[in-house]
């Protein structure tokens, strides 16, 4: 510490440094061509002539014109000459004065008092002194070292005073003016170490990271180089080939050069404008890196998508009418539509009201129906008929959100949607899309696709889908939609909303006739290697194939039989068996496809029919196959063996239990009303079943077939065979409405049902049913189960006077 009882006052000439400061133990030469140098040396001379010992001067730092309040006593050493010739003197700094007054003295120079300031430190040292000078040791001969100084560095080691150490760093070229002039002003020598350290391993640190980061540099540069090299060498090699092989240079490179591609493109104004952001980070990366071989992949998709280009819709109604007509018999419902579709589409084009909003007139139906009934070919009839590009998506089991919005560019392996990729291989804008199976879209944890398909299907929406891998805005407003599904209760509400529904409930039987001889028997032919004038099949025989060997509500099952039928012809014929032409006809059929499968209750032996006792009734129903017959069984149990309650069989679900329960009170609070022996419920149990025990059963519509096979058991009055019957049964006795009556008619009609029970609240519904199919059924619309009672249960004479009881 400095001891201010031995510090003395010194008159000196001010040597003034502008930027530079210097610290005792320190040498240096000063350049005397400078005046105010000169003057302070001459004075400091002419003052040593008068006393003893050598020349000397106050070492000032001057900063902007400020001079610091601490300065070095130095000693002018010697007078000379530079290396460079011009006139200097060589000054050793000693010790600090602080800096007092002005005062007055030979020469030009200006001339101040001045306190020296003496340092004194214990004896001997502290041992954290210790570390501390061993510590600026090992850093500053590091940082010599670095730099090549080895002769410095045993200077360095040589040095024991902590003062005279802490003032070496004086030399540090890394100081600023201010760092110096810190150490300057700090008189304790251990706190100047402790700075003084501190600034040279600050220095280190700062110096280790730029060496890291020039390293990294150095080495990019140095593998660009080689990358360059190497790729120019590539470039005159695939050069070289490409002369040998006569091929043109300029059309290849054209070919790698997106951004010519992307400007010769014709493409909306935003995507042109992603596009061309995404050729400037092309080019800004390298040819190695990822991202590179994501961009060109993006590119190439968005150049191969069809932006501006769109099919002229055939705007010939009547021609559209006659190609539908022709490829498919029936469905009159989609015909219209699509019909309907057309004629606007070309008023609005008349109008000039071709685009209003942003949005074009498209459109979203969603054919539901039984498999077999020609839904995924209706799609590309209506494409045919309007002209448009036809594409089919297949949706059945996708449980991906990703196929249908696409993913993300950073995933590897990215690909758009099934949309987009549905247009890009339409080449069109505005084709005919074809959903197919939407009822069978699943979700998982990789999200819903169902949910991902409300903005695809929604008009008000489409012309700004956005696919998560273009990230462009993508106009769908004018693509045509055609939804398939066979369960519509599948499809999720929100979905189902967006999209008009047409529902296709099945052919007649005559429909089947003629869509087997105009379409599936021509295909049929031609895939067995036989023509028209080798085999004919009769319609007799055509439609015992369509009613006795196939009940299914489409023709799926009708065309595998026809073809079954041809390629026994065929092989009869190459056996030698059979000669050509062939004419089948129905007593053929036996011998050609066996047994018929499915023969009409009404056409078996009375003994032999399910409704031949009493107990037994036939209902409609309507399954994911199109509507069918439905047996209901009863029976009562021996009041000895069976306990009493009601047992129901045939894997039903909660709505049609609870449907026999309310049959079953029914009957209970009404049987004397209805002449029935209701006392046999209380003690026997009461067993409905329906067969087919491995299909499940749900819904209300077999309550009134519930309640006649009950009444028809304790009646002992058989069920008409010709009867069948749908209709939900209140506790009141109420028939009320039911779905699926369409559906229903036509399957009672392929079982040979003639009389047919429905609620009076669906007579409205008997105008989608075909007319030929109503005027062979006896159709009653009813309001009461007594009304059903009375239609559906034979006179009493009619009954076998015993009652079934259960084993």
């Amino acid at each position: 510490m400095a001891d201010e009882s031995t510090a003395f006052t010194l008159v000196l000439p001010v040597l003034p440094l502008d930027g530079e400061v210097v610290l005792p133990g320190m040498v240096v030469p000063l350049d005397l061509s400078d005046a105010e140098v000169r003057a302070a040396v001459e004075a400091a001379q002419a003052a040593a002539r008068s006393g003893s010992g050598k020349p000397k001067v106050l070492l000032v730092p001057r900063i902007d014109g400020t001079y610091a309040k601490t300065g070095v006593l130095g000693t002018i050493e010697q007078v000379g000459r530079l290396a460079d010739g011009d006139p200097g003197a060589l000054i050793r700094g000693r010790d600090r004065v602080r800096i007092g007054a002005g005062t007055t003295g030979p020469g030009a120079a200006l001339w101040v008092e001045g306190v020296r300031v003496e340092e004194t430190l214990p004896d001997p040292l502290p041992g954290q002194v210790t570390e501390l000078v061993k510590e600026y040791k090992a850093l500053a001969s590091t940082w010599l070292k670095k730099r090549g100084a080895w002769q410095v560095v045993d200077r360095v080691q040589a040095i024991d005073g902590v003062s005279a150490l802490a003032d070496n760093s004086g030399y540090s070229p890394f100081l600023t003016t201010d760092q110096k002039i810190q150490l300057l002003e700090t008189t304790d020598p251990v706190a100047r170490l402790k700075l003084a350290t501190q600034q040279l391993r600050d220095h280190l640190a700062e110096q280790d990271v730029a060496e890291t980061i020039a390293k990294d540099v150095q080495e990019g540069v140095d593998k660009q180089q080689r990358e360059f090299l190497l790729r120019r060498q590539l470039e005159a090699v695939r050069k070289e080939l490409r002369q040998l092989n006569g091929d043109s240079a300029d059309s290849a490179e054209e070919s790698d050069d997106y951004r010519v591609r992307v400007e010769a493109a014709d493409l909306p104004e935003k995507v042109r404008e992603a596009a061309l952001k995404e050729v400037d980070k092309l080019e800004r990366s390298s040819d190695q890196s990822p991202e590179g071989s994501w961009i060109r992949t993006w590119l190439d998709t968005v150049l191969e998508m069809p932006w501006n280009e769109r099919t002229e819709d055939a705007y010939d109604i009547q021609g559209a009418k006659e190609i539908l007509d022709a490829e498919h018999a029936g469905l009159d419902d989609v015909k219209e539509r699509i019909t309907e579709y057309l004629a606007v589409r070309k008023r609005r084009g008349e109008r000039g009201l071709g685009v209003i909003g942003g949005r074009r007139g498209g459109a979203v139906l969603a054919l539901v129906g039984p498999p077999g009934v020609g839904k995924t070919s209706l799609g590309e009839s209506v494409a045919h008929a309007m002209g448009r590009k036809f594409v089919r998506v297949a949706l059945g089991g996708v449980r991906d959100e990703a196929e249908i919005r696409g993913h993300r560019r950073t995933y590897v392996g990215a690909l758009p949607g099934r949309v987009v990729r549905a247009i890009k291989e339409a080449g069109s804008m505005n084709p005919v899309v074809l959903l197919d199976e939407i009822d069978k879209v699943g979700s998982d944890f990789r999200g819903d696709p169902a949910a991902a398909l409300l903005e695809v299907l929604d008009p008000a929406q489409n012309h700004t889908f956005r696919d998560h891998y273009l990230e462009v805005e993508l106009d769908l407003s004018d693509v045509v939609f055609l939804a398939t599904a066979n369960v519509l209760e599948a499809i999720p509400e929100a979905l189902a909303d967006r999209m008009e529904i047409v529902r296709l409930d099945g052919y007649t039987e005559d429909e089947k006739v003629v869509i087997a001889r105009d379409h599936l028997l021509p295909r049929q032919l031609e895939r067995a290697g036989l023509t028209g004038e080798e085999v004919v099949i009769d319609e007799g025989a055509l439609r015992k194939l369509a009613g006795e060997y196939t009940r299914e509500a489409g023709v799926r099952t009708l065309e595998r039989t026809v073809a079954r039928l041809l390629r026994k012809v065929a092989a009869q014929h190459e056996l030698g068996e059979r000669e050509l032409p062939f004419t089948v006809r129905e007593e053929d059929l036996r011998g050609l496809v066996g047994r018929p499968h499915h023969v009409p209750e009404s056409a078996q032996d009375p003994a032999e029919r399910r409704t031949a006792v009493p107990g037994v009734a036939t209902g409609l129903a309507v399954t994911g196959a199109g509507g069918d017959v439905l047996f209901v069984e009863a029976s009562l149990a021996d009041p000895e063996t069976g306990a009493a309650g009601l047992t129901l069989t045939g894997q039903l679900g909660d709505v049609m239990k609870e449907s026999a329960q309310i049959a079953l009170s029914f009957l209970r609070s009404h049987g004397a009303e209805l002449e029935l022996p209701v006392a046999d419920l209380k003690d026997r149990g009461v067993h409905i079943h329906f067969p087919a025990g491995a299909v499940p059963k749900d819904g209300p519509s077999a309550g009134v077939t519930m309640t006649t096979a009950l009444a028809s058991l304790l009646s002992g009055r058989l069920v008409r065979t010709d009867v069948a019957m749908t209709g939900e049964v209140s506790l009141t006795g109420r028939v009320l409405p039911i779905g699926g009556v369409k559906q229903k008619l036509l399957a009672a009609h392929r079982a040979g049902v003639t009389t047919v029970i429905i609620p009076k609240r669906n007579e409205a519904d008997l105008d989608d049913v075909p007319a030929e199919v109503l005027e062979k059924l006896d159709v009653h619309a009813v309001t009461d189960v007594r009304q059903v009672l009375e239609l559906a249960l034979a006179p009493a004479g009619a009954a076998a006077p015993e009652v079934p009881v259960a084993a």
